[in-house]
């Protein structure tokens, strides 16, 4: 169809571009654009023909807001056999990226080319379903076992990883793909060299050994964690070594039908959505522009500055620490050194990336000439309102005016530390999470007077070092914290009902979560938590109790449980018998307490509270709220994050369920919040909500 394939002429070789900006998603109009470009090419006498994208990529793939409507004609699978049954030969010239369907498409062409900088991969496992057009049955016929990792795990190759596994046939250099990939495809043609249908190989699948496939398989799903979508695809790869083209086919298709029709794909589809509409910034003025940075400065080398540092210097942003001492800056650099170089021993990055990324990274005792040349600061230092603004107020004499200050804190309130300074306009709170130069998440905290420029420049900034931006409004704790914050009383309520920390954890690791509240208080630090209550003036009895033993978590080989030399967790009979104990001195009768009870006083607190910061305008949409715990605190994707788990339970259950664990246990946490009452009165759904709750 016109305008989503363009058709063009080399001589004889026919090309046909893909035109569906800005990823050329394989929408109908697109299919059927292709069908009627090969019709007209093979009337047109083509003796080759070459299919590219247009714009900055090949294909990203199928068009996934199609799912769960009637299908529109042609399918892939036809367009697939029009270019398998095609009298001249199709080549597939990627550049750019080709993704699952888009790959898919280059998989059923004759031969396949590619720019350099290509990147393939099958990532349909991580939206929650297999390839469903023949990605699992060609890609293992064309480079066998290996296909199944790649598959499984959905990740993307490079053109030269391509090529050594057997992909594409050639890497063209060059500056223009298509004119290299014209004459490539001419000289193929003319020379009458012979391609084989991926459909058609066997020799990479011939005689596979299903043992080694069974072993393969076995350590690649034990890291799947519950999602449904890995073994799948293992179930769909296994068919294309066991089985005829054909009937694979019928395995893949099967198994496709099945799990984009489930909740783990609509979660998952659900995230990938969501993580491109926490993008649109409702009340950021159109054409807002950032200010210019090209130095950050970070002060504090600890943990999160070093990792905050990192971030920058990966993505080519040089950064300079600030630190008090020259003792504490060594060690602080010595921490960023030790980790690139751990990358680097794992084959992860080559030595020539480790010396590229630490040439931005710098640091210095000097605190006045480091701001002065700084475009962007970031304070890390300890989490202390006294010591935070003293920190600004510095920083406010010796940043340049109309420098952007932002603070990493990651509970405080971010207008009173403006208040320290003359430019709470140019102040916003960039809450990284732990460890910062890993986890995507950038919270962007907006302050009452945060202008709209402070806010872009926060957010370019994000984007330039790979985060994934999330703006929320202040408060304490923002968003994240605020609402795991309200998770702890129910977590020791538990315990002294009759939970053991292994209970807890045991129920919310089955649930998908890397781990459960307690263990991660571990890592942590529980008397981290115990500074956090004594700040504030609140009491949690069992908490209080283990600190007060000394056992602070995993940095001294004990917290709630017990760690042997390589840190693997031991349930703990000294913290059980101090739970016994504090539940008996508070004459608390234990009982046994089932799975489902103990997920759900876990999930609905952390729900009620999403609630309440949608009424208050701290986050935009309850999709902002899914995903920074689907990014930021471990919450499994393939489950869509509070608010969406709470919309499959049905909000009249969640207003039910809170209402009842309310009375139950005492905890005003879990009264149900006014917009849940709202939404459960008329049927309504988180997901369904219109724009900012006003």
């Amino acid at each position: 169809m016109a305008g989503f394939v363009e058709h063009a002429f080399d001589g004889d070789v026919h090309i046909l571009r893909l035109a569906n900006p800005p990823v050329n998603t394989l929408r109908a109009e697109l299919r059927a654009g292709l069908l009627d470009g090969l019709q007209a090419a093979a009337k047109g006498g083509a003796r080759a023909i070459v299919l590219i994208g247009a714009g900055r990529g090949f294909s990203a793939g199928a068009e996934m807001t199609e799912f769960g409507k009637p299908r529109q004609p042609p399918s892939l699978n036809e367009v697939f056999d029009a270019i398998e049954n095609s009298k001249a030969p199709v080549f597939a010239a990627i550049h750019g990226h080709a993704l699952g369907g888009g790959l898919e498409l280059a998989l059923a062409c004759h031969a396949r080319v590619a720019a350099p900088t290509a990147q393939l991969g099958l990532p349909e496992v991580k939206r929650g379903f297999v390839p469903g057009a023949g990605g699992t049955q060609r890609l293992p016929r064309l480079i066998g076992l290996e296909a199944l990792r790649l598959i499984v795990t959905g990740e993307s190759v490079g053109a030269a990883e391509a090529q050594k596994l057997g992909i594409v046939d050639a890497v063209l250099d060059g500056n223009d793909l298509e004119k290299a990939a014209v004459a490539w495809a001419r000289n193929a043609a003319t020379s009458g060299r012979q391609f084989v249908l991926a459909r058609n190989r066997t020799d990479k699948i011939k005689g596979q050994d299903m043992a080694a496939f069974d072993e393969a398989a076995k350590k690649l799903l034990a890291r799947s964690r519950g999602q449904e979508s890995p073994k799948g695809c293992v179930d769909s790869v296994r068919a294309a070594f066991t089985m005829p083209f054909e009937e694979g086919l019928n395995v893949e298709r099967e198994t496709f039908a099945r799990l984009v029709a489930g909740e783990q794909s609509r979660a998952l589809r659900h995230i990938f959505f969501g993580e491109r509409e926490v993008a649109r910034i409702p009340d950021l003025p159109e054409g807002t522009q950032p200010l210019p940075v090209k130095r950050l400065v970070v002060i504090g080398g600890g943990t999160m500055g070093g990792g905050i540092a990192m971030s920058a210097a990966n993505f080519g942003l040089p950064a300079t620490i600030v630190e008090t001492s020259q003792e504490a800056l060594d060690r602080g650099i010595g921490r960023c050194e030790d980790n690139w170089k751990r990358s680097v021993a794992s084959g992860r990055m080559s030595g020539a990336e480790y010396e590229k990324r630490r040439a931005n990274l710098s640091g210095t005792t000097d605190f006045e000439a480091a701001v002065g040349e700084a475009d962007l600061v970031i304070e890390a230092v300890f989490e202390e309102m006294g010591v935070k603004k003293e920190v600004f107020a510095r920083l406010d004499k010796a940043a340049r005016p109309g420098i952007v200050l932002a603070s990493n804190t990651s509970t405080l309130d971010i207008d009173e530390i403006a208040s320290a300074t003359k430019r709470p306009e140019l102040v916003c709170g960039m809450h990284f999470f732990s460890p910062a130069n890993v986890m995507r998440l950038l919270e962007i905290v907006k302050g009452a007077k945060s202008s709209p420029e402070t806010i872009a420049t926060a957010l370019d900034v994000g984007r330039r070092i790979g985060k994934l931006n999330v703006v929320v409004g202040n408060c304490d704790g923002f968003v994240a914290n605020r609402m795991t914050g309200k998770r702890g009383p129910q977590v020791e309520k538990l315990l002294l009902e009759g939970c053991l920390p292994q209970d807890i954890d045991r129920v919310m690791e089955a649930y998908g979560m890397a781990m459960g509240p307690l263990a991660i208080g571990d890592v942590a630090g529980v008397d981290d938590g115990g500074a956090v209550r004594k700040a504030r003036g609140t009491k949690a009895v069992i908490a209080d109790a283990v600190v007060a033993t000394g056992r602070i978590g995993q940095k001294v080989g004990k917290g709630y449980y017990d760690y042997d030399e390589n840190r693997r967790r031991i349930p703990s009979k000294e913290v059980e018998a101090i739970i016994i104990e504090a539940s008996e001195k508070l004459q608390i009768r234990r009982r046994k307490i089932e799975d489902q009870e103990i997920l759900e006083r876990l999930l609905l607190p952390l729900v009620n509270e999403g609630a309440k910061i949608l009424e208050e305008g701290i986050a935009y949409r309850p999709i902002d709220i899914d995903v920074i715990f689907i990014n930021g605190s471990g919450w499994p994707a393939w489950r869509g994050g509070p608010m969406f788990w709470a919309d499959t339970l049905g909000l009249k259950t969640v207003r039910d369920r809170l209402a009842m664990y309310a009375e139950a246990t005492g905890d005003p946490n879990l009264t149900p919040a006014a917009l849940i009452e709202e939404l459960a009165a008329k049927g309504g759904t988180f997901a369904g909500m219109k724009g900012p709750k006003a």
